[in-house]
């Protein structure tokens, strides 16, 4: 317990202090996300999230004071790679499909087959990297990413604890203060942005804790869980694919660009977002620890349809000012639209 305090309190400071020097390396590198080109905002707030995890986690497997075990080892080294493959992405143009298979690749060997069989380990690791390639994509407005990833990482925390998968709720405790330390710096106005590595990295994780505190359930009793842990990230994707389908063109389609239409800051967006996100994690929570029915996901999910089919009603008359060559390329709304860069 102290040490899981200490762990995550150190995590804390390090990515805050990380972000804070690779900034001025992004800058003097010409790392920028064009998100906005009239203040373009550099990169690397990524590279800070994982470095501190990796680090601090890492010095507990290795000092033996809180051993992660060899199922949670495997996950922090897939994150990893996962990460490397995020911060490819952040300096050349990788597809979306490059990403996804990359993101399973990892995730299939994280995935414990022994337990949840061949069938359900294939579909864990389609989820996983759905979700990690979900999250990259929920990185379209300033601190989003991070506010969910930290209300997300404490509520499967709780489920590992319940389980006594104490390796585990140490990772997820110590990225859930990485992620603190970032939002230092990336709240509105971002001064640096967490980029596709941070984010894959987020996803990654997150998504393969839940697996791993789900193993040993009937998957079926799953599928609720899993899905109210990741309501926002499945919303914004839903939302995505519906308006591109009407519109038959790219544009302006995720969560914060419709919610920044009806009159919300910045800032507002990513507390309505957290808000909502936290809602679904405490459901998810609720139903894996035995204190509400299965049946409390269906609101989760009716809740998410409501929202994601409301913003489909709402006008994006932003006019784009350029293209991007990159399909899954996301935009952000600051008063204006701006095409991002990659």
């Amino acid at each position: 317990m102290l040490y899981g305090i200490a762990a995550a309190v150190a995590a804390l400071f390090l990515a805050s202090l990380l972000t804070a020097v690779l900034r001025a390396l992004a800058l003097r590198l010409g790392l920028l996300d064009r998100r906005r080109r009239t203040r373009p905002v550099p990169l690397l707030g990524g590279v800070a999230v994982v470095l501190a995890t990796l680090a601090v986690a890492g010095t507990g497997e290795w000092t033996g004071v809180a051993p992660l075990g060899s199922g949670v080892g495997r996950l922090l080294v897939a994150a990893g790679a996962v990460a490397l493959l995020g911060l490819m992405a952040d300096l050349w143009r990788l597809r979306a499909r490059l990403l996804l298979c990359g993101t399973a690749g990892a995730a299939a060997c994280v995935v414990p087959y022994e337990e949840i069989g061949v069938v359900g380990g294939v579909l864990a690791v389609g989820w996983i990297a759905a979700v990690a390639v979900a999250f990259r994509a929920l990185d379209h407005a300033d601190a989003l990413v991070g506010t969910v990833g930290v209300v997300t990482a404490f509520g499967v925390g709780v489920c590992a604890a319940v389980e006594v998968m104490d390796g585990l709720a140490v990772l997820l405790s110590v990225l859930a203060a990485a992620l603190t330390g970032f939002l230092m710096h990336n709240w509105h106005p971002a001064r640096i942005a967490l980029g596709a590595c941070g984010a894959l990295f987020t996803g990654f994780v997150l998504a393969a804790a839940v697996v791993l505190t789900r193993t040993g359930y009937a998957p079926g009793s799953s599928a609720g869980p899993l899905f109210a842990f990741t309501a926002v990230v499945s919303a914004d994707v839903l939302l995505v694919v519906l308006a591109r389908r009407l519109t038959r063109r790219p544009g302006p389609d995720h969560l914060a660009h419709r919610l920044r239409r009806l009159g919300l800051t910045p800032q507002g967006v990513t507390v309505v977002l957290g808000t909502l996100a936290f809602a679904g994690v405490l459901v998810g929570v609720l139903v894996h620890t035995g204190w509400a029915g299965e049946a409390a996901v269906l609101g989760v999910a009716g809740a998410a349809l409501l929202l994601v089919l409301g913003l489909l009603r709402v006008k994006t008359r932003a006019r784009l000012t350029g293209t991007s060559a990159h399909p899954s390329a996301s935009l952000q709304v600051t008063g204006h639209l701006r095409v991002r860069n990659g």
